[in-house]
């Protein structure tokens, strides 16, 4: 208990350096001292005004700020659930997109971005057709449920739900203005915070912050729904109510993490990994554990995104090359937390 108190502490020590380092950089470099005394001043009425105390305002309150939050709500959010579908699946491979839904909400905004007429619009494309795709795959589920295991029929769904979104998105894609239309939907495609301003954070950051305790707190039944259906029922759980809730909570939140940054792979598949290797299965501490070090993982890549070069690197591709090395890394212990 001892141990993992420590190492919660830890994480959220890293979590809070890597936002306050964050905050200071970018292409207009802020000092921690600088930072702290505007800090003071802004919020405690201590000392002198910053000569430059406008300027300060606006890159940390309206540009960093809120990008920032947004990278921890969904680094939170793409790490709990794909923890909680690597739990009901039992399985180490599973990642958030398993019922199809980055697919649709990908298909949904590259369809926005043809048609609709504000940013908003395209949000709402991809909000929709996320849930659409895990209604295809649940559809397809139920459909063939009787002539195989539940959870065989929900893969086999996502599958076929992935893979008609993916080439509805190329129609998309192939239909697509070439100078104009196309090159934002493939921008867009590769993952990026740089539009993130408070009008976006506020939107998404409730459904977020709830979905995310939420699924949280459902560990205790993520555990028993691990042992399979007929164990979980004889202990008394309703199986496919907690199911259906875990799936719909997950759903919301790859959704949720569409619309606000766009196809951010890979967090939602190593991160869980890691929080197993350090606190082991349980998941009524594992998802807590996925949730902080999701959020501290993006952070700082978002951070390296935004300053490694004299251009932002779309942080779909970050994920991704950092990703595969730690996926390979953790498949040696990958069986080892479903044991």
């Amino acid at each position: 208990m001892v141990k993992q108190s420590l190492l919660f502490g830890s994480i959220i020590a890293l979590l809070i350096v890597s936002m306050a380092v964050s905050l200071c950089l970018g292409r207009y470099e802020i000092s921690m001292k600088t930072l702290m005394h505007f800090l003071e001043w802004k919020w405690f009425y201590l000392g002198d005004t910053p000569h430059n105390a406008t300027l300060l305002e606006n890159i940390l309150f309206d540009i960093r700020l809120p990008r920032i939050l947004c990278v921890v709500l969904v680094g939170a959010a793409l790490s709990v659930s794909g923890g909680a579908f690597q739990a009901m699946f039992v399985n180490p491979l599973v990642s958030p997109g398993i019922l199809g839904v980055l697919a649709g909400a990908s298909f949904g905004a590259a369809l926005g971005i043809m048609i609709a007429k504000n940013w908003f619009g395209v949000q709402l494309f991809a909000f929709t057709f996320g849930f659409v795709a895990v209604l295809v795959a649940l559809g397809v589920a139920k459909i063939y449920g009787k002539s195989g295991s539940t959870m065989i029929m929900l893969v086999l769904g996502g599958v076929i739900s992935s893979s008609l979104f993916s080439a509805l998105l190329s129609v998309v894609k192939f239909m697509a203005d070439p100078y104009d239309k196309l090159p934002t939907i493939v921008y867009w495609l590769m993952g990026s915070f740089s539009a993130v301003d408070m009008k976006i954070l506020a939107s998404v950051s409730m459904p977020l912050l709830l979905s995310t305790i939420t699924l949280s707190l459902m560990g205790k039944y993520l555990n028993v729904l691990s042992l399979g259906d007929d164990d979980a029922k004889a202990l008394g759980v309703r199986v496919t109510w907690v199911r259906n809730s875990a799936i719909l909570l997950a759903t919301l939140l790859s959704t949720l993490t569409v619309v606000a940054a766009g196809m951010i792979g890979w967090v939602g598949l190593i991160i869980p990994h890691i929080a197993r290797f350090l606190v082991g299965a349980d998941n009524r501490i594992l998802l807590p554990m996925c949730a902080l070090l999701g959020a501290a993982f993006l952070v700082i890549v978002d951070t390296l995104c935004r300053t490694a070069m004299s251009i932002e690197i779309p942080i779909g591709i970050a994920t991704s090359l950092i990703g595969i090395p730690i996926f390979i890394l953790a498949l040696k212990n990958a069986k080892k937390g479903f044991a």
